[in-house]
């Protein structure tokens, strides 16, 4: 196994920042009612900006755009995109469910060259995935240089006119026009944006790099029903019901192409298990809290972070809060692209430094899948 090196990252954040006053006007009001769950949501979550690439209800950019737009900021005059090999990206939100989403990036990126690609399909350790291909493409020697990325294209999911049919209906039946809290939950939660990775198999010669030392996934799906799902519906026996097995009519009626959050589940296992994976981890690479200089979590929300120290504290892994780095407050939760956000501001801001060691922590709480990234800077 060679040595992997993470070279560069870039990003893509589409439009203006949006403050939290903001979302509405931009996500609209469903049945023309303020929101009942944005104040509760907003209050925990700590974001105070994100990014839509959506205005006046019209799309401004496509998943597949920012994708390509964050990979070609990896290269230049220097290092062309001809020299990449392979492209292994992550979303939760394809415009398409056929060709694939790396399918559709590499058609828009516009380069000369064809490339090895794959997708993940998940929510926010997709990326993650991407990224181990790729890691592992050049850590065994059939590849030197990859791109890893993360994007997101959430806001048109979110938009009112996505659930009025349904709020109509529900109109109708109970006189109540507001959505179920596990729906409109997640469109105070979620943003749009993408960030890519270079990966290679020799060190940055103009500045610093990560080092990847070890990246570890696992799935707790055998143990745990599905907490977060879009495109189904979810039965009394926990078991989902797929967009292709409702009728047509239901799709809108019934908003199943919506994002939705079991938020009882969530609270119930995403930290907890989260930990289990980590003592795993701690045991099998020997890691302790003194290896740790920064440590990079994804959090939905900061409503987490206290009990993730506190979980992390009981298991041996004390990290103080000052070596915490994110950036949830000023671009929001990104889905599959945070981390990445994470760490190319970690690099570019010239926080990091030669010898500092990274623990990166990737939660998905769709059926509980989690990933640990270690890396040194080098």
């Amino acid at each position: 196994m060679r040595p992997v090196f993470i070279t560069r990252l870039s990003k893509f954040l589409p439009n203006e920042p949006v403050s939290n006053d903001e979302m509405e006007t931009i996500l609209g009001k469903i049945n023309g009612k303020p929101s009942k769950a944005r104040a509760i949501v907003l209050r925990n979550n700590g974001i105070k900006t994100r990014y839509y690439a959506l205005r006046d209800g019209k799309s401004t950019h496509t998943n597949v755009e920012m994708a390509a737009l964050a990979i070609k900021g990896l290269f230049d005059e220097n290092l062309p995109l001809e020299k990449a090999e392979i492209l292994a990206v992550g979303t939760s939100s394809p415009e398409q469910v056929v060709p694939s989403h790396g399918s559709m990036v590499h058609g828009a990126l516009g380069s000369s060259n064809r490339l090895e690609i794959i997708s993940a399909m998940g929510t926010c350790c997709s990326s993650m995935q991407a990224l181990k291909y790729a890691y592992m493409s050049i850590a065994s020697g059939m590849a030197e240089t990859a791109i890893g990325c993360g994007s997101e294209k959430m806001s048109t999911w979110m938009h009112a006119s996505r659930f009025q049919p349904e709020a109509e209906n529900l109109s109708e039946l109970e006189n109540n026009g507001y959505i179920a809290f596990e729906k409109d939950f997640l469109r105070w939660m979620l943003s749009d944006g993408a960030a890519a990775a270079l990966i290679q198999s020799q060190p940055n010669n103009n500045g610093l790099s990560y080092k990847i030392e070890w990246l570890e996934i696992t799935s707790f799906a055998n143990e745990l029903e599905t907490c977060m799902y879009a495109g189904a519906t979810k039965n009394e026996d926990a078991s989902l019901t797929g967009w292709n097995d409702h009728d047509t009519i239901d799709w809108t009626n019934e908003s199943v192409f919506s994002i939705k959050q079991d938020t009882r589940l969530l609270a119930e296992h995403i930290v907890p298990k989260g930990g289990v994976f980590l003592k795993e981890l701690m045991d099998k690479h020997g890691l302790t809290a003194d290896m740790v200089d920064y440590y990079l979590p994804h959090m939905s929300s900061e409503f987490f972070k206290a009990q993730i120290y506190e979980y992390h504290k009981n298991i041996g892994l004390d990290i103080p809060f000052e070596k915490w780095f994110y950036n949830l407050h000023k671009v929001g939760n990104v889905g599959s692209a945070s981390a990445y956000f994470m760490l190319e501001e970690l690099l570019n801001s010239g926080k990091a430094k030669k010898g500092d060691r990274i623990l990166v922590m990737v939660p998905e709480s769709a059926r509980f899948s989690y990933a640990y990234m270690y890396l040194t800077v080098v």
